[in-house]
């Protein structure tokens, strides 16, 4: 397994060279240390995950927030960590540079940038500023080295503005700009994703699937995805097995505890780790 911040980076470049492989997506260092001993070869963090576990709305957590939670997260797994990164906290490509440099400081081994703006009236950054974006976010990670791994997001699915031309052209803009992986949270049909994935070859493709779904991770690699993330469907599993749990007691029940782990198997799963 990797362990120096290189070599960390170099296997997670090398897992989008070929095949397809699962990017599960912890929310804290617990979960991360888990998904690490199940054999994942990499995890990604999860904006709404994190969020939730503190009390903030998906998008409402401040950079140095987010900065904290990507070394915990680095330091909790010996795993490459790919850093959902939001829209990197500035709307300019000199705030966005800034905040990239500070996410590769760090020891994230990807992280990507999104062009939603959080403004229901124009949710979309205009292209060419997206484009900006991406190439100042592309500028930051060479000036650090420039092994860190770029993804760049079309959010017209996730944004209201489910137009997979305008996606498709996003994305092949973002490749050209930079972008290493490209991604389009929120398509979801076959035909979506073979039309992603053709259009931006060679690069590499990423997936979420964010609820129960027909598709496996073979069915993935048969489109020619590279890598499949799940976004906060972990973090809202868990919620809603602690929202149940929860909800039994405030009737008087104790039935909600039938499907919880047992204690001294994460005691020694811990264990493991801190000795």
């Amino acid at each position: 397994m990797p362990n120096t911040v290189r070599e960390k980076r170099a296997a997670f470049r090398a897992l989008h060279a070929s095949g397809c492989f699962m990017l599960p997506n912890p929310w804290d260092a617990g979960s991360a240390r888990y998904l690490q001993s199940l054999g994942f070869k990499a995890v990604a963090t999860t904006s709404s995950g994190f969020a939730w576990s503190t009390a903030h709305a998906d998008n409402a957590v401040s950079r140095a927030d987010v900065l904290a939670h990507l070394r915990l997260i680095v330091e909790a797994t010996d795993l490459p960590v790919n850093a959902d990164f939001e829209s990197g906290f500035g709307d300019s490509p000199d705030e966005v540079a800034q905040s990239v440099m500070l996410a590769v400081e760090t020891g994230i081994a990807g992280l990507s940038i999104e062009d939603s703006t959080g403004d229901p009236a124009a949710p979309l950054f205009p292209i060419e500023v997206a484009v900006a974006r991406l190439k100042a976010a592309r500028h930051a990670i060479d000036q650090s080295g420039g092994d860190t791994l770029l993804v760049g997001r079309a959010e017209n699915f996730f944004a209201g503005v489910p137009d997979l031309d305008d996606a498709i052209a996003r994305l092949k803009a973002y490749a050209e700009a930079g972008a290493d992986c490209l991604y389009a949270p929120g398509i979801s049909t076959r035909e979506q994703i073979e039309a992603v994935v053709t259009a931006v070859a060679p690069k590499p493709v990423n997936v979420l699937i964010g609820s129960a779904s027909e598709f496996t991770l073979q069915d993935m690699a048969a489109l020619g995805v590279r890598r499949v993330s799940v976004g906060g469907a972990l973090a809202r599993a868990a919620w809603g097995g602690f929202m149940r749990a929860a909800e039994a007691l405030a009737q008087g029940r104790f039935d909600g505890f039938a499907d919880a782990a047992p204690g001294a198997r994460l005691n020694e799963l811990f264990r493991g780790r801190h000795g």
